[in-house]
C-alpha cells in the first residue's frame, strides 16, 4: 500500500441532531441519529443494534441537501452505537456529502480559531493586569522614599533651627 491509500477520509463529529432513516431489503424501516460521518461511512446511534452485515438504504439530510446511499452495517460498538460503511453512493450524493463534511470541517476550524483568539485575548489581558500592580507598587515605593527624604530634610532643618537658638 502506498501512503495515499492509507489516509483516512476526513470525518466530522456531528453536534447537531441529524436524524437518519434506514430501509431494509424487506421494506422495514428503522431510525437513528448520525453521530460521526465521512464519505466512506459513519457511526449511528440506534435504539438497538442491527445485525452485522445487514444491507440497508441510508437516508439523511445535510445542510447541502439529502443523501441516499446503500450501506452495510458493521459490528456494533455499544448497545446503541453502530458503525456503517457506504457500499454504494451515487455521485451527486457523494458530492453533497463531501461538501457538507468540508463545510463542517471549515466551521470547526473557524470555531477553534475563535476559541484560541479568545484565550489569547484573556492571556494578554491577564498579562497586562499582572504588570499594573507592579507599577503601582513601584510608584508607591518611589513616593514613600521621596516622602521619607522630605521628612528627614524637615527634621534636619528643624534640628538646625533649634541648635541656632
Amino acid at each position: 500500500m502506498d501512503g495515499l491509500s492509507q489516509l483516512r477520509a476526513p470525518r466530522v463529529h456531528l453536534a447537531d441532531f441529524t436524524p437518519a432513516v434506514l430501509r431494509f431489503e424487506d421494506g422495514q424501516r428503522a431510525s437513528g441519529q448520525l453521530q460521526v460521518l465521512s464519505v466512506n461511512g459513519g457511526l449511528l446511534s440506534l435504539p438497538s443494534p442491527i445485525d452485522q452485515g445487514s444491507q440497508v438504504k441510508l437516508m439523511f439530510l445535510t445542510h447541502t441537501g439529502a443523501v441516499l446511499g446503500a450501506a452495510e452495517m458493521l459490528s456494533p460498538v455499544t448497545s446503541t452505537q453502530q458503525p456503517f460503511r457506504f457500499v454504494s453512493l451515487p455521485l451527486d450524493d457523494r458530492q453533497r456529502l463531501g461538501a457538507a463534511i468540508q463545510s463542517s470541517l471549515n466551521e470547526n476550524i473557524a470555531n477553534q480559531h475563535a476559541v484560541e483568539q479568545k484565550w489569547m485575548e484573556k492571556l494578554r489581558a491577564a498579562s497586562s493586569n499582572q504588570n499594573q500592580p507592579r507599577r503601582r507598587l513601584f510608584k508607591f515605593g518611589v513616593g514613600a522614599v521621596a516622602f521619607g527624604i522630605l521628612c528627614l530634610g524637615c527634621a534636619f532643618y528643624l534640628l538646625q533651627l533649634h541648635a541656632l537658638k
